[in-house]
């Protein structure tokens, strides 16, 4: 019964082992850890990380949402909404990254790693 309740929890899309790709979803936040915050079609506040933090990053909109670089590929998690959440890797050079939603084009944000 213990398996039935944890696997309703998942995402469903398979394991995010089998995406080799710079963001993975998770179900858990790492207390402590940089989080972005989605909230009302916004990322919230600006936040600056060390090179190479992970980043956990929380949508509470019902809608699913990325956090996409704008430039390269320096990160690109796809989070699921309704309390959705998705981890990935800051980037090791110092810098400023701006980032969007492939989504919902409105919405932009800045990750800075010092």
């Amino acid at each position: 019964m213990a398996a039935l309740l944890v696997g309703g929890c998942g995402s469903g899309g398979g394991s995010p082992a089998a995406s080799p790709g710079p963001g993975t979803a998770s179900g858990a936040v790492t207390p402590g850890a940089p989080t972005i915050t989605i909230k009302d079609f916004e990322y919230g506040a600006l936040l600056s990380v060390a090179p190479g933090a992970v980043v956990t990053v929380t949508n509470m909109d019902s809608a699913g949402h990325t956090v996409t670089a704008d430039q390269g590929q320096a990160f690109d998690v796809d989070v699921k909404g309704s309390g959705g959440t998705a981890t990935f890797t800051a980037p090791s050079a110092p810098g400023s990254y701006p980032y969007h939603c492939t989504y919902h084009p409105n919405m932009h944000g800045t990750l800075t790693v010092k």
